[in-house]
């Protein structure tokens, strides 16, 4: 039966699978962690209950019902319940200021907001200000006058003894073209916006997860990501849900690093960043060890990149190298994929462009990541195929997935994932389309194969005065296998030449030979230090070597601090706002081009 709204594809798995787990929340107790483990029926139990609650308390077809909270079971709860009752689900990203989140509050409508616990209630609250307040519940916890989830449910269950026709009333009401979730954009570019998506579009898209993931119940995946972003609502809620893979739910980024070892999950997707992180640190513990480990770790790694590279070049892999890279596997890969777990058999990579370096240094360990493209107003909607991965590369369109590439090289695509439109804003929604066309505003190039290929954001390219053109991503993401690096930012636009704003990683700082009178003083005077700048210095002429003359950085500067969410130079997604990294960065880039006071 082909599913008509996203409640139906929960009601089908656990019709399907019944009292087998669906979702581990974990809780902390003076033993250690435990879990609170929902098999389906209770998770499916769990949502009717909410719908009928919030009916209850006067929640219409298309009312907005928010959730403040970092992603739980709770929440997955909370989100399925919200739909089902024909309201429309908007996670706020709680990484963002109180101030930021009441006014996402204000400026959609909620008529509920679910929040985590008492101490998120009593932030959003303080930042009120006396300008409104919302009927709360309680996800967590408990508050003098608040309902909790347990209440609400109780109620929901009351309601619908006392009224059997109440449920299947409301789920007849909900249909496939209304809207499901209300999507706040990462705002990298200008200021977010909200994003309304159908039950029609979220379902056909989840419908995709069998086919290209191959998933079921014997999988298990690992939550760690917001979930106001696609990847976690999308890929890790809604197509989870639809394939039957249990989900287990981490503490938090500090945690992650252990619950991958314990969890061992099959699938599991991280922007970028998560997986810099790692072969980063890889790097500085080989660079910690006795000489001989060192040559034998960088042998083995060396042995497995060029494998890679005989292999995307259609070339046959020798015998010897064959033999060299299983020896290697036994001695240096198996302990590297032994930090996800040892069972990963699905990487995703998204969110941000993942770097060709990146990826071929998973795929020479034996965990090659899929890389894949997608974004609010469109849904995922391109992956590398499996088993055929080409690093650097976005992939290939899914099924039912259009695309064109415009004069300029920006991405167009057409599919049954896109978008209704963002919340009350029809000309920001007309900008972005072409009839049933969406401009994505990503430039990309497509090889004789079909690969797609990001060069960088529209909005973001580099002219130089000179007339040059230059990919601020492309440059970028060649300092990703640096482990000194932290962050670049690559400018330029009008100006002679591209110069970079670069922060450092304080752990590789610390680790260079002649910076152990530093180990005690602030991040800012270790950032300061003459051997980080000579280092810095040298990962910057390795990427020039790399580089045609017109996109060489020119002049650095190493900032004291890294780029901030609080100081407005991140999303809550970890993407650079080149527009206020610039403006809280002015006078530096001023010092570079030496025109103080014109930029």
């Amino acid at each position: 039966m082909e599913q008509r709204t996203l409640y139906e594809i929960l009601e089908q798995t656990a019709d399907r699978l019944g009292d087998r787990p669906a979702l581990h929340q974990p809780c902390r107790r003076s033993d250690g962690t435990q879990y609170r483990s929902y098999t389906w029926n209770e998770f499916r139990d769990a949502c009717r209950e909410i719908a009928a609650a919030l009916a209850g308390l006067g929640v219409r077809k298309g009312d907005v019902v928010a959730i403040a909270s970092e992603t739980r079971a709770e929440l997955y709860l909370a989100d399925f319940g919200i739909m089902a009752a024909g309201a429309v689900s908007a996670a706020l990203y709680t990484a963002y200021h109180p101030a930021d989140q009441v006014r996402t509050l204000m400026a959609c409508g909620a008529k509920i907001v679910f929040v985590e616990d008492p101490g998120m209630l009593k932030r959003l609250r303080g930042a009120c200000a006396g300008q409104a307040d919302w009927q709360w519940v309680l996800m967590t916890g408990e508050e003098q006058g608040v309902t909790t989830l347990g209440e609400l449910r109780r109620a929901g269950a009351e309601a619908m003894a006392r009224n059997p026709d109440l449920w299947p009333r409301l789920r007849r009401a909900v249909r496939a073209e209304d809207p499901a979730i209300l999507y706040l954009t990462s705002g990298v570019t200008a200021e977010p916006k909200m994003a309304l998506v159908s039950h029609r579009a979220l379902a056909a898209n989840a419908s995709l997860g069998p086919e290209v993931l191959n998933a079921g119940p014997e999988d298990s995946t690992l939550a760690f990501l917001p979930s106001a972003h696609i990847i976690q609502r999308l890929v890790i809620e809604l197509i989870m849900v639809y394939c039957g893979v249990p989900v287990w739910f981490s503490e938090g980024l500090l945690r992650l690093p252990h619950e991958l070892i314990t969890v061992r999950p099959t699938l599991f997707a991280a922007p970028p960043r998560v997986w810099e992180r790692v072969y980063k640190t890889v790097r500085m513990e080989i660079d910690r060890r006795p000489e001989p480990l060192r040559r034998l770790a960088n042998a083995a790694l060396e042995a497995g990149l060029r494998r890679v590279d005989l292999r995307a070049a259609g070339q046959r892999v020798p015998l010897w190298l064959t033999l060299v890279c299983g020896f290697a596997d036994r001695l240096v890969y198996r302990k590297i994929r032994g930090r996800f777990g040892g069972r990963l058999r699905f990487a995703a990579s998204g969110a941000a462009p993942l770097g060709a370096d990146l990826a071929r240094f998973y795929m020479a360990i034996g965990l090659p990541l899929h890389e894949g493209f997608g974004l609010t107003e469109g849904g995922i909607v391109i992956l590398n195929p499996l088993g055929r991965q080409k690093p650097g590369s976005i992939g290939k369109p899914l099924p039912g997935v259009e695309v064109r590439l415009a004069e300029d090289g920006e991405l167009h695509i057409k599919c049954p994932y896109l978008f209704m439109g963002y919340f009350d804003d029809p000309r920001a929604t007309a900008s972005v389309l072409d009839g049933e066309w969406l401009r994505t505003g990503d430039i990309c190039r497509r090889d004789s194969d079909g690969y797609l290929f990001i060069t960088g954001r529209k909005k973001d390219v580099v002219i130089t005065s000179a007339g040059r053109k230059v990919y601020p991503v492309l440059v970028e993401n060649l300092f990703k296998t640096e482990p000194l690096i932290n962050q670049v930012l690559v400018l330029g636009d009008a100006l002679p030449y591209p110069v970079a704003l670069i922060t450092v990683n304080t752990a590789a700082a610390l680790s260079l030979k002649g910076m152990e009178a530093y180990k005690d003083r602030p991040a800012s005077e270790v950032a300061a230090a003459p051997a980080v700048r000579e280092e810095v210095e040298r990962a910057v002429s390795r990427v020039n070597r790399r580089l045609a003359e017109f996109d060489r950085i020119h002049r650095f500067r190493v900032l004291d601090r890294d780029f901030t969410i609080e100081a407005g130079e991140l999303t809550a997604t970890m993407k650079k706002r080149r527009d206020r990294i610039l403006a809280n960065h002015r006078e530096l880039i001023e010092e570079l081009y030496g025109v103080k006071g014109k930029l």
